[in-house]
């Protein structure tokens, strides 16, 4: 007699690539310390940069993580091929070595390789959608075999997920998946301080990232009454302007202090899936003034204001009557606070957990 039966495979292990440039590290982190809260062990395979001694603490913090460093080109770098092939037999030979029962991929290209477990591919921005957004462009000639190899990692792929539904929708406009996909957005957890905001505007971002559109608050700057701080790599950039205080890259706990203090948070980005710094900033009420763009205006919706990227005058005007405008940074301040309790770290790792256990079903034969 055949029998059907449903059988849970335990989720115990994950392997998961961490990008270390960039939000992806600090989303990396959010979810190893929700899977250390549910016993589930996390093999951490980085590439990119090596991770700086910040990264290495952070992750010696948890009992639950085993770190695989690499420095192989992320996908998104120029000339990657050759790291990105050699990295194949790495992560293959990790798999065979920690087991996993789920890989997770924050990149797309190895989502192709002959994987063993069930593969879980998060996109959380790509080239395609940065050069359509940000230069109003099609992707270079020189960057097509990246496109080829992009769509190839995310239909080989068990599950697709993006941070919102405005880069999934990117994901689908320019990769053509055809495979399963949803929407788990990104999560933060942190208590607002109460300090007393003081009179001051902050942003954060990779300042020579056009998608982040710094030059924008860098060039109105001299024309605020406040004084704007700005902090992130400026890649030896020597940038000046009257009014702009930049702080450099900063480390987490550092950026939340200031964020504790800063009465308004600016981020003009013409590019943006998700935002982990804007939803920090929110976490500590911080009144935001953000790009107007469809994935910032789906996750804060009337906990912001919105400005068009590109119009400086109107990110000056706006700026200036939320500086004139106390009970209106009050307002937003609090409405952001509220709205960035829709992101918390738990609602993100039990959305995760649940993916993972679904990919993990199995329909199981019994003669």
């Amino acid at each position: 007699m055949l029998i059907t039966e449903n059988k849970y495979r335990e989720l115990e292990r994950i392997l998961m690539t961490v990008d270390t440039v960039g939000g992806v590290w600090n989303y990396a982190i959010e979810l190893i310390k929700g899977m250390n809260n549910h016993g589930i062990d996390v093999a951490v395979a980085t590439m990119g940069p090596l991770p700086d001694s910040e990264k290495r603490n952070q992750l010696a913090g948890f009992k639950n993580v085993e770190l695989f460093e690499s420095n192989f080109k992320l996908e998104w770098m120029d000339e990657p091929w050759n790291d990105v092939e050699e990295a194949t037999e790495w992560l293959l030979d990790l798999e065979i070595m920690t087991h996993p029962d789920i890989v997770h991929l924050n990149g797309f290209v190895h989502g192709a390789l002959p994987w063993h477990s069930p593969v879980v591919v998060v996109g959380h921005s790509c080239i395609s959608s940065w050069y359509e957004n940000v230069k109003g462009e099609r992707l270079p000639l020189n960057r097509l075999y990246y496109h080829k190899r992009v769509c190839e990692g995310l239909n080989a792929a068990d599950f697709v997920i993006a941070p919102s539904n405005a880069m999934l929708d990117m994901l689908k406009n320019h990769y053509g998946i055809c495979g399963r996909s949803k929407v788990i957005y990104n999560g933060k957890n942190g208590e607002c301080s109460g300090n007393v905001k003081q009179k001051l505007i902050l942003s954060a971002g990779r300042v020579w990232d056009e998608a982040k559109n710094m030059m924008a608050l860098i060039n109105i700057a001299p024309e605020i009454p406040w004084p704007v701080y700005i902090a992130g790599d400026c890649a030896d950039r020597k940038i000046y302007s009257e009014n702009v205080n930049f702080l450099g890259w900063v480390a987490s706990d550092s950026l939340m202090s200031w964020m504790s203090r800063a009465a308004i948070y600016v981020s003009p980005a013409k590019y943006e899936p998700f935002g982990l710094s804007i939803l920090e900033a929110a976490i500590n009420e911080c009144a935001l003034i953000l790009g107007d763009i469809d994935s910032l205006k789906e996750i804060w919706a009337d906990a912001a204001i919105f400005v068009n990227p590109n119009d400086y005058e109107s990110i000056k005007s706006t700026i200036k009557e939320m500086i004139k405008n106390e009970r209106m940074r009050l307002h937003y301040g609090k409405k952001a606070r509220q709205r960035s309790l829709n992101f918390s770290s738990e609602i993100m790792v039990e959305n995760y957990i649940g993916l993972y256990k679904s990919l993990l079903k199995k329909d199981v034969e019994v003669i």
